[in-house]
């Protein structure tokens, strides 16, 4: 229990505090929690934790921030997801280089299989795929329908997205 100006907090209240603190950016106040010694990678009910929601959100300093503070970058959610899955998905170039620059796995499938470049395919995000085609990432991987993040650049007739693999339409 901590208390502050009369009002008391348990461990899970001051724990959502961190959680919400990186979901919104306020890297000061995320720098505070984990100097008073709060874990980066504590989770949510959804498994979320500060680096998911920090990446996912936008928040490029608070995602440095974290991940200087020892965040493990692959920790996944309740759907098997990283922090790289949700910044592919959301387009964010910035904050996927900082990931993949602290090790994020690029192929890292979630509960159904699917990696970062098939999220950055599925949600026409040809610069994200671009970058995670030149920094690694297995084109030619099968999610749990058997498709691959080529099958799904076809199926969504996207002829930039298919050039990327070397597909003409």
């Amino acid at each position: 229990m901590v208390e502050q100006e009369g009002t008391t907090f348990d461990q899970a209240e001051i724990e959502a505090l961190f959680l919400d603190a990186a979901r919104d950016g306020q890297s000061d106040l995320v720098g505070e929690f984990i100097e008073a010694g709060l874990s980066p990678d504590i989770r949510n009910d959804k498994g979320y934790t500060p680096l998911i929601l920090a990446a996912y959100n936008g928040h490029p300093e608070t995602v440095r921030l974290l991940l200087e503070a020892g965040a493990t970058v692959d920790l996944r959610d309740a759907k098997g997801a990283t922090a790289l899955a949700g910044v592919a998905f959301k387009g964010d170039l910035g904050i996927a280089q900082l990931l993949v620059s602290h090790g994020a796995a690029l192929d890292a499938p979630n509960n159904v299989g699917r990696t970062p470049l098939m999220f950055a395919v599925m949600f026409g995000r040809t610069a994200m795929a671009r970058y995670l085609l030149e920094a690694g990432a297995d084109a030619n991987g099968k999610d749990g329908e058997g498709l691959s993040a080529c099958d799904m650049a076809a199926a969504q007739g996207q002829p930039e997205l298919l050039s990327l693999f070397g597909v003409s339409q």
